[in-house]
């Protein structure tokens, strides 16, 4: 169904000529001169706002007639990542031991420059470190599982003991007969745009947007507060925070199982227990946060331990408005904030 406000759609329209990522997946615009429909980061020229027709989702652009644009490619780049990336992906998964070379990817049929060049946009590391961080992380797990350093070395393809200590030291920092800390980050993709989530063998510390501002922020307190090294990978709490949050994004899901590893002081982390306590659906704001903690004068330091989640959606800030019902700041951004919150009231 086409959005017929014209004062959202001017927001919309000036959040295209900015290519502004946090409206990724909040609307797609068809452009009647071209007949294409786009997403908010499409670097085509812009079209003219008299050209434009707004849409809430995929289908209603389509049903309108408009055919995906090959450039931003919203039907690929709004919710998931592109094919020939799956594709590459789901042959590490295949064969985590083993270096996909360029030459393997071409025997699929898969562009190894376009890999290279997605991997550096999204995740800053070329395909081929992302795979080393998977590998080494896949040893870890075998090493703390009781292995030796050589059988694990062997059987996840590297040619000598040497070769596999220096590519493991260079990324956690020790050798591997010491003990050391590992952070895994995992990129997926949901309704409103990628997200990174982090996790220790304890449970998920991050769960953000990968256009939040204060990420890198966020990474260096996060090693810092937990004393371990960033490295790409999954593990058990990676796999069900992607699971849940895509469940949560269709509507079968309300409440979240996650074991979550959120560094804080005892204060952030009562601050974070009321936001969850807050009912899906309905909002809350600063003052009934401090009432409820027993600290009514303390509505500045609840605002502030708001802003230190680190877990988007599960720890829900993004149901904290105005006293006065206006929406106030959001880390992931005020647009996807007011989808969040009606995406959440269609679902009651």
């Amino acid at each position: 169904m086409k959005v017929l406000d014209n004062d959202l759609c001017n927001i919309w329209y000036q959040a295209l000529l900015e290519r502004a990522s946090d409206y990724t997946g909040v609307f797609f615009v068809g452009v009647k001169t071209t007949g294409v429909f786009c997403i908010s980061v499409c670097r085509a020229r812009k079209p003219k706002r008299e050209n434009v027709e707004f849409y809430r989702d995929v289908k209603a652009a389509l049903d309108a007639g408009f055919r995906a644009c090959k450039v931003c490619r919203p039907t690929e780049n709004a919710h998931s990542a592109p094919l020939f990336v799956e594709q590459a992906l789901e042959l590490v998964r295949a064969h985590p031991e083993t270096r996909i070379s360029d030459a393997a990817l071409r025997k699929q049929d898969i562009s190894p420059e376009r890999v290279r060049r997605w991997f550096l946009q999204h995740h800053g590391i070329t395909f081929q470190a992302y795979q080393r961080m998977q590998r080494v992380n896949i040893a870890l797990q075998a090493l703390k599982g009781g292995r030796t350093a050589t059988d694990v070395a062997f059987d996840n393809g590297y040619e000598s003991l040497s070769g596999f200590g220096y590519a493991f030291k260079q990324l956690t920092g020790v050798a591997p007969t010491e003990q050391t800390q590992v952070i895994v980050i995992h990129r997926f993709t949901t309704t409103l745009g990628p997200m990174f989530v982090c996790a220790t063998e304890r449970g998920v510390c991050l769960l953000e947007f990968t256009d939040r501002r204060m990420l890198e922020t966020e990474f260096r307190d996060l090693q810092r507060l937990l004393n371990a090294r960033i490295m790409s990978g999954e593990n058990s709490h990676t796999r069900q925070a992607e699971k849940e949050i895509n469940e949560y994004f269709c509507g079968t899901r309300r409440e979240f199982e996650l074991m979550l590893d959120t560094p804080g002081s005892e204060f952030q982390r009562a601050v974070w227990q009321a936001l969850r306590d807050v009912p899906y659906g309905r909002t809350s704001h600063y003052q009934a946060l401090a009432a409820q903690l027993g600290k009514p004068g303390a509505v500045r330091a609840v605002a502030a331990a708001n802003g230190a989640n680190r877990i988007a959606i599960v720890i829900p800030c993004h149901r904290i408005i105005g006293k006065d019902g206006a929406m106030t700041g959001y880390g992931g951004g005020i647009a996807r904030k007011e989808w969040l919150i009606e995406h959440e009231r269609k679902q009651r």
